[in-house]
């Protein structure tokens, strides 16, 4: 028989109460480490999370508009041909402005930067619709407004055929949103009839004073109707448009038709309504003005099969009466962009307006977004849940520090509530449940110890460990940042008076750099601004242009001498002015190969490249390296391996009787070729710099890795150079006069 005090020393009161306080000790002395550890590494990680995103991710172009959106961000371009099956875009037809800075202007023609900058915050355009008024064109469109974030009505005017349009602002504005603003002619008068779900009907508006004032005229339709547009055929008129609010419709698969004989009404549902309800990839849903073409009418449709907006496809109408209807798709042959996310409308561009102008040539707007519907919200999601796997990597590291002994709080056990009912004790007695629990906590609890134990942070393997564990939380951290803040990763050109334009991208090479080649095409092609590549090769077997992965034509010039002077020949089948000569073992990122034509384009007149170089005296040149002009705080010349140039201008100089003894000097010594043109250009002008510099952020010379490159004897080669300086200074006189570093407001010359 067991005595009370036997029982009560064993499992009583005072056994109970130790317990207790040993585990509330350990408890609180393991929660208050862990929080401490856990604020400590928040706050740590937290400076370096915000000088990365500080220092990569620079704010945007505008204060206020232009912002990312969910929804993507759209723009205009334009498009041309001798029919509207043989539609191109406006950098193909070799259009030039001057004033813009733009040889050969390019798509897109406007941006949410260009409606911003006339005074409405927009975040994106699209859906453009044209209106033809004798040598005038205007364009209508959706401008997503960055403060209210619903759509308006924008107009822009333009006297030159499209290539530049002067924007004339918001022109309907109502409480809900407006898209689609489908424009035509009736009577006379000109209407507007956008779409404007959001309010339950679909509107007609009418311009009392075209185009910047219009006044609701009916409400033609008591339906929700989206994308809708109004043509003639035969004796009646025709209403074409989507509502996705009825029951058991499939949206963006949807398309109804309703006639009447006037477009103010009445209107009647055609009998076959809806003449479809299908898959949204089919084409249903409107995607432009309808067209007609060889006494053919066409309707343009919207594929947003593998994401919103994804194409456009043409669908010839057969047979369009009240009581029947049939359309066949057709091939339209539009250009397909081949550079992804770096084109405007790499991703996806669902909506196109086509008119034959008075001039017989067509015509056609279209938006586009270089990224798929969503990508901000699936960028978001991936970036969070590597932040969230950052942060289960720093509680690993607590557990190997020995900070974090315990993953459940003792508190959150079942055991250690301190108020328990006696029903509480029925369940703990009872539930499998709270056994479950119990034992699950112990397990997670005991996973610091067995962590610790197996890499104890005073061993190698423990050191290694915790290195490989801190590592990877910043990596994950970057790269997650990257995600949320970093944009969609395209790399996008830069416009000048919001205008954009297109380069050559021109380098020399021979058979022994192929490998070196294809890498190097690959990569440019890719670029936005880069029209065309033109290989110069110097010496052996050419390739065959289809060994090349391009996102553009490349060209492969054959010289019958082996000569650098190759380098700037004459070459009247390059259609831009902007050649950028790049050595093909010479790899850098795109966005600083824009940055470089932007700058460019505001100094055409000047070498603007990325290898700055300082001459100077007294004393004999000599031929130094970049350190030199940074110690000295600026340059006077700029490598043209990898410099943008005005071609017509630099080639003609460099080819001109004046240089012919330059020339000689360049095949005599094979080398020098880019400091005589260095020399010619200072010698074609007396006041201000000739030359320009963009600082990469990183770029790297593949020659190195086969041993192949001209200049690998670095010592010898500037030799060579520091003769080259003196013979041309004899020859043309000196260089131009220095220009420092850090000179201009936009920092890329740092």
């Amino acid at each position: 028989m067991v005595s009370t005090q036997s029982v009560g020393v064993i499992g009583g009161p005072t056994e109970k109460s130790q317990r207790l306080r040993w585990w509330r000790v350990h408890d609180n002395g393991g929660v208050s480490s862990t929080l401490s550890f856990l604020f400590v590494s928040f706050m740590l990680f937290s400076s370096i999370g915000f000088l990365y995103t500080y220092t990569m991710y620079k704010s945007p172009n505008y204060s206020v508009g232009c912002e990312e959106d969910s929804e993507g961000s759209w723009s205009i371009g334009v498009f041309y041909g001798d029919s509207p099956f043989s539609l191109k875009p406006i950098e193909t037809m070799n259009v030039w402005k001057n004033t813009s800075a733009a040889w050969p202007v390019a798509n897109p023609i406007v941006t949410c930067g260009s409606v911003t900058d006339s005074g409405f915050p927009s975040n994106f355009v699209a859906d453009p619709f044209l209106y033809v008024q004798g040598d005038v064109l205007y364009l209508f469109f959706e401008t997503k407004n960055s403060i209210t974030m619903q759509g308006d009505i924008g107009v822009a005017k333009s006297f030159d055929n499209g290539a530049s349009w002067e924007q004339l602002g918001v022109v309907l504005d109502e409480e809900w949103h407006l898209s689609y603003p489908y424009v035509f002619d009736y009577n006379d008068q000109i209407y507007m009839m956008p779409e404007g779900s959001k309010k339950g009907d679909l509107r007609l508006y009418r311009a009392v004073n075209f185009p910047l004032k219009w006044e609701l005229e009916k409400v033609i339709l008591k339906r929700p109707l989206i994308d809708s547009f109004i043509i003639k055929y035969e004796s009646r008129y025709y209403l074409f448009g989507s509502d996705h609010t009825r029951v058991s419709t499939k949206k963006n698969g949807e398309l109804e038709i309703w006639y009447s004989n006037s477009p103010l009404g009445p209107w009647k549902p055609h009998k076959k309504n809806p003449v479809y309800n299908t898959d949204k990839g089919t084409g249903a849903r409107n995607g432009g003005r309808p067209f007609v073409y060889n006494k053919n009418l066409y309707r343009l449709g919207q594929d947003d099969g593998e994401t919103y907006g994804k194409r456009v496809r043409v669908f010839k109408i057969e047979v369009l009466t009240p009581y029947n209807y049939r359309e066949v798709e057709v091939e339209f042959g539009l250009p397909k962009p081949t550079k992804e996310r770096n084109a405007w409308n790499g991703a996806r561009s669902h909506h196109l307006d086509t008119q034959q102008l008075p001039s017989g040539q067509w015509i056609a707007v279209s938006d586009g977004d270089r990224t798929a519907s969503g990508d901000m919200s699936h960028r978001f999601i991936i970036g969070s849940l590597l932040l969230f796997s950052t942060g289960l990597l720093v509680l690993i590291m607590g557990m190997l520090l020995g900070f974090v002994r315990c993953i459940v709080p003792l508190s959150w056990c079942p055991h250690n509530i301190k108020k328990r009912t006696d029903a509480f004790f029925v369940w703990e007695r009872s539930s499998h449940l709270s056994s479950r629990v119990r034992q699950c906590c112990t397990q997670l609890n005991r996973v610091t110890a067995v962590l610790r134990c197996k890499m104890n942070p005073k061993t190698s393997l423990g050191r290694f460990a915790f290195l490989v564990i801190l590592i990877g939380s910043i990596v994950l951290m970057c790269v997650g940042l990257g995600y949320i803040y970093g944009g969609s990763g395209a790399r996008e050109p830069y416009s000048v008076d919001h205008h954009y334009s297109q380069f050559t991208l021109l380098a020399m090479t021979y058979d022994a750099r192929l490998w070196n080649l294809k890498w190097y095409i690959q990569h440019y092609s890719r670029c936005s601004s880069v029209r065309e590549i033109v290989v110069i090769w110097n010496k052996g077997t050419p390739p065959d242009v289809t060994e090349f992965d391009s996102a553009v034509p490349v060209r492969i010039r054959v010289e019958s001498k082996n000569s650098l002077n190759n380098r700037f020949k004459l070459d009247p089948l390059i259609k831009t002015k902007a050649v950028l000569e790049l050595d093909d073992d010479i790899m850098m990122s795109c966005d600083y190969i824009e940055r470089g034509f932007k700058v460019w384009r505001q100094n055409p007149n000047r070498l603007v490249g990325f290898y700055p170089r300082l001459v100077n005296g007294p004393g004999p040149l000599t031929y130094r390296a970049e350190k030199h002009a940074r110690k000295f705080n600026g340059y006077n010349m700029i490598l043209t391996g990898a410099a943008f140039m005005d071609h017509r201008a630099a080639f003609g100089r460099y080819w001109s009787e004046e240089a012919r003894v330059g020339r000689e000097v360049v095949d005599e010594l094979f080398n020098c070729e880019d400091v005589l043109m260095n020399f010619l250009y200072a010698n074609a002008t007396s006041t201000g710099p000739t030359v320009e510099y963009v600082k990469p952020s990183w770029s790297f010379d593949t020659s190195k890795f086969s041993g192949v490159a001209i200049s690998e004897n670095t010592q010898s080669h500037y030799r060579v150079r520091s003769k080259c300086l003196e013979k041309f200074t004899d020859l043309y006189g000196g260089l131009s006069e220095k220009v420092e570093f850090k000179r201009r407001k936009d920092g890329w010359d740092m």
